[in-house]
C-alpha cells in the first residue's frame, strides 16, 4: 500500500513567507495533501488562502482549532475554565476556516497550565472537547486531540502523556473524537513506539512525524528509525494521512530526498 503524506505549511516551505504561496509550493514539490496549523493569525485573509489551496489543486487534510494569542503564549484554550466561551465562539471561527479550506479534521489544542490544577483543567477540557467532537460532527469534521511533550517543546502544555490522550478519548466515548498521534511526541515523552502505535490504532484519527532529537526530516539522523515504523504503518493497514510537521533542516525541497530514498512518493 502507499502512504499518503501532507505537507505541514506551518513548519515547511518557510523560504515563502506569505501561507498562500506555501501552497503553490507545496504543489510543485509534489504533494498531493497538506495540513496547516496556524492559519488564522498570519496576516492573510482566509478567502485569500482558500484562493491558493484552490489555484495549486491541493487538498487539506487537517487544521488546528483556533489557538488563542499565540504571541502572548497561549497553546489553546480547551482546557482553560475562564475561555469557555471564548472557545465556543472560536471554535465557529475555526469551523469557518475548515468549511472553506474543505477539510475534514480539526485538532483541538488544549492549552498551557499558568494557574488552574489538574482537577479543574481535566473538567473543563473534558467538557470542551465533547462540546467540539458534537458540533464538528454535524459539520462532517473529526475531532482529534493530541498529546504534545512537555519535556522540550511546551514544558506547560496540560495535555503531554499519550496515555491521558487515550484515556480521554475513551472516557468521552464519542464516536466523532479521535488521537492524533505524533511520533516525535510520542518518543520523547514515552518511546515504546511499536507497542504504543498498536494499541492506540484504533483510536487514531491522524497521524504526523519529524525526528527526535531536532525535529527535522525524518531520515536516519536521529532516534526514530522512520524506515522501520513507515514499514509498520503499512503492515497495519494505516490509510490515513501522515504529516510532516518537521522543521528543514535547510531547503525544504531538498530536504525532501528522503522520501525517494526510503521508496516512497509524495
Amino acid at each position: 500500500m502507499s502512504l499518503k503524506f501532507a505537507a505541514n505549511l506551518s513548519f515547511m516551505f518557510q523560504e515563502e513567507q506569505n501561507l498562500s504561496k506555501r501552497y503553490r509550493a507545496a504543489k510543485d514539490a509534489g504533494f498531493k495533501f497538506v495540513e496547516v496549523g496556524f492559519p488564522y493569525d498570519c496576516g492573510e485573509s482566509l478567502e485569500s488562502i482558500v484562493n491558493a489551496k484552490k489555484e495549486a489543486g491541493i487538498e487539506q487534510v487537517l487544521v488546528n482549532a483556533y489557538p488563542g494569542d499565540l504571541k502572548n503564549g497561549e497553546m489553546g484554550i480547551a482546557a482553560l475554565p475562564h475561555k469557555r466561551k471564548e472557545f465556543q465562539d472560536k471554535l465557529e471561527l475555526s469551523i469557518q476556516y475548515a468549511r472553506a479550506l474543505d477539510c475534514k479534521r480539526m485538532h483541538i489544542l488544549a492549552g498551557l497550565q499558568p494557574v488552574y490544577d489538574d482537577k479543574t483543567m481535566e473538567e473543563e477540557y473534558l467538557n470542551n472537547i465533547e462540546y467540539a467532537a458534537t458540533r464538528l460532527q454535524k459539520e462532517g469534521i473529526l475531532a482529534l486531540i493530541e498529546p504534545i511533550n512537555s519535556r522540550v517543546s511546551f514544558p506547560k502544555y496540560f495535555l503531554s502523556q499519550p496515555e491521558k490522550a487515550l484515556k480521554y478519548v475513551k472516557k468521552v466515548n464519542h464516536p466523532n473524537l479521535k488521537m492524533q498521534f505524533d511520533f516525535f511526541h510520542v518518543q520523547i515523552m514515552d518511546g515504546n513506539l511499536t507497542s504504543k502505535l498498536k494499541e492506540y490504532l484504533p483510536h487514531i484519527g491522524h497521524i504526523q512525524i519529524s525526528q527526535v532529537p531536532d525535529r527535522g526530516e525524518p531520515d536516519d539522523g536521529g532516534e526514530i528509525n522512520y524506515r522501520y515504523i513507515f514499514k509498520l504503518l503499512e503492515d497495519l493497514h494505516y490509510d490515513g494521512y501522515i504529516g510532516l510537521e518537521y522543521k528543514p533542516r535547510g531547503d525544504t525541497v531538498e530536504g525532501l530526498k528522503w522520501v525517494k530514498e526510503m521508496g516512497y512518493s509524495l
